[in-house]
């Protein structure tokens, strides 16, 4: 009877992650519009997923975009919907959003602050009203968002590295 293989971890493989989610530090928070910031929790530049919070801080149209991959997400606080569809996302909600579909983040008049889980993956690309591309958004160009904020707020460029597998 032969010994069992003994398995080593390889260099290679990046270490797990584990951080609080909701950071005591706001320079932890990315703005990424008018008041819509975002916490990187994962971002991954070889699957190119990404997970993060969302929050924001006003009412009103947040984004029209549209995913080529799945998308999932769960509301920690407050509310949002998307124009396209009756259902409103509440707190302790999930959301699961099929690949290719074009929906309008709006968070209602009566909500002072939005805050979502979403697990990206692929790519989120903005389009305006008649679903032409306006913007683009994917893990790398999140990690380059990250960098120059965290440099811009003392954290320094390389903060976002913990985050990056």
């Amino acid at each position: 009877m032969s010994e069992p293989a003994i398995i080593k971890e390889s260099p290679d493989v990046p270490l797990e992650i584990s951080v609080g989610a909701i950071p005591e530090d706001d320079r932890v928070w990315v703005p990424q519009a008018p008041g819509v910031f975002f916490r990187p929790l994962l971002i991954n530049t070889i699957t190119g997923q990404w997970c993060n919070l969302l929050k924001v801080t006003r009412s009103g149209i947040v984004s029209r975009h549209r995913h080529p991959g799945i998308v999932v997400g769960y509301v920690i606080k407050g509310q949002w919907k998307y124009d396209e569809h009756e259902w409103t996302a509440h707190q302790g909600g999930f959301v699961y959003e099929p690949p290719g579909e074009i929906h309008t983040l709006r968070v209602p008049d009566d909500c002072s602050e939005m805050v979502t889980f979403f697990n990206i993956t692929g790519a989120m690309i903005y389009v305006d009203e008649e679903g032409r591309q306006i913007g683009y958004e994917d893990a790398l160009t999140k990690l380059d968002m990250c960098r120059e904020h965290y440099a811009n707020v003392g954290l320094g460029a390389d903060y976002v590295d913990q985050f990056r597998r």
